[in-house]
C-alpha cells in the first residue's frame, strides 16, 4: 500500500468560525488571518494505492462555481486536483475509487466538473464514488446552519449516473472494514455520519478524519469549529480519536492545516494531550 498526498489548492475561511468560542487573541497566534479575520487553510486529499486500486480520498472545491462564490472563499495557491494528480503521473482516468469523507462543498466540489455548455459529468470518469446512505440523506435535505455547505451540485449526479456506491453501514457507532487495511469510523460532531478513515500500513497506522481534526492548530479538546452542528459530540468524539491515536501511536494526516501535513501525539506533565512529532509536506510518504 502507498499513502501520498494530492492537493486541491488552498482557500480561506472566517478564523472566528474555524475556532469557536477560542479566543482569537489566541487562535491568531497558530493561523494569522488577514484584516479581514480570514485564514488561509489547505484542501490537502489522500491518494491511496493498494492493489490495482488508486483510490482518491476527497477532492477539494473544485473550480466550477461562480464568481461570486469563489470570491467567498478565495481559492489560491500552486496547486489544483488535477494538476497534482498529474505531478503524480496520475490521470483522472487512472482513479478507480473516490473516497468521500463528507459532502461539504470543500471535500467534494472537485467530484464532478461542468463543461463551456454547463453540463455536469464526474471528473473521475473510470472510478466509484463511495459515500453512505445516512450522511447522503442528511445532505439533500439540509439543515439551515448546513445548508450554505451542501450544493447539491457537487453530488447529485453522481447518484443520478449511476456511480455513486452507499457503503454498508451496519452500525452508525462503530469501525467497519472497507478494504484490507482500511476501516471507516462515522463521526457525528461536524455533520451527520462524516466517515474518517484509519489505514494500517506495514509502516504504521495512519489516521485521516477530515474535520473532527482538519489541523493541529485543533488539537486541543476545545479548539472546535462553529460550523460543527454538535461541538459537545465533537469534544466526546475528539477524546475518543485522542485515546485511540495515542495506543495505536499513530500518525494523524490533516486535510486543512496551511502547514502541516501529519503528527503524533504525546501527553505532556500536567496529562493533557497536545502535538507529538509534525512532519511537513516534503517529509511525508509512505509506501
Amino acid at each position: 500500500m502507498k499513502v501520498s498526498f494530492i492537493h486541491a489548492g488552498l482557500f480561506k475561511l472566517d478564523g472566528g468560525a474555524m475556532f469557536g468560542v477560542v479566543p482569537k487573541r489566541m487562535w491568531n497566534k497558530l493561523n494569522p488571518s488577514d484584516e479581514n479575520n480570514m485564514c488561509t487553510w489547505s484542501m490537502r486529499c489522500l491518494l491511496i494505492e493498494t492493489g490495482d486500486r488508486k483510490i482518491l480520498v476527497d477532492t477539494g472545491m473544485g473550480d466550477k462555481q461562480d464568481a461570486k462564490f469563489r470570491s467567498h472563499f478565495e481559492p489560491h495557491g500552486d496547486y489544483d486536483l488535477i494538476s497534482s494528480l498529474t505531478e503524480s503521473s496520475l490521470k483522472a482516468e487512472d482513479i478507480t475509487d473516490v473516497f468521500l469523507t463528507h459532502l461539504h462543498f470543500d471535500h467534494v466540489g472537485g467530484a464532478i466538473s461542468k463543461t463551456e455548455k454547463g453540463e455536469l459529468y464526474p471528473t473521475f470518469p473510470n472510478a466509484t464514488y463511495h459515500t453512505n446512505e445516512l450522511h447522503y440523506k442528511w445532505a439533500m435535505d439540509p439543515n439551515p446552519r448546513e445548508r450554505a455547505s451542501f450544493l447539491k451540485e457537487n453530488f447529485v449526479e453522481l447518484k443520478n449516473l449511476g456511480v455513486l456506491n452507499f457503503l454498508n453501514v451496519k452500525h452508525e457507532t462503530q469501525a467497519f472494514n472497507w478494504i484490507p487495511g482500511i476501516d471507516v469510523q462515522l463521526y457525528y460532531g461536524h455533520t451527520h455520519a462524516m466517515m474518517g478513515l484509519h489505514i494500517n500500513t506495514e509502516e504504521k497506522h495512519l489516521k485521516y478524519v477530515a474535520d473532527l481534526m482538519p489541523s493541529a492548530f485543533h488539537v486541543g479538546l476545545p479548539y472546535v469549529m462553529s460550523y460543527d452542528i454538535d461541538p459537545l459530540v465533537s469534544i466526546k468524539e475528539k477524546k475518543t480519536f485522542h485515546d485511540r491515536v495515542l495506543q495505536e501511536k499513530a500518525l494523524i494526516l490533516f486535510e486543512h492545516d496551511p502547514v502541516n501535513a501529519a503528527a503524533t501525539l504525546a501527553v505532556n506533565p500536567k496529562g493533557r494531550t497536545v502535538l507529538g512529532d509534525v512532519q511537513n509536506l516534503e517529509d511525508f510518504l509512505v509506501s
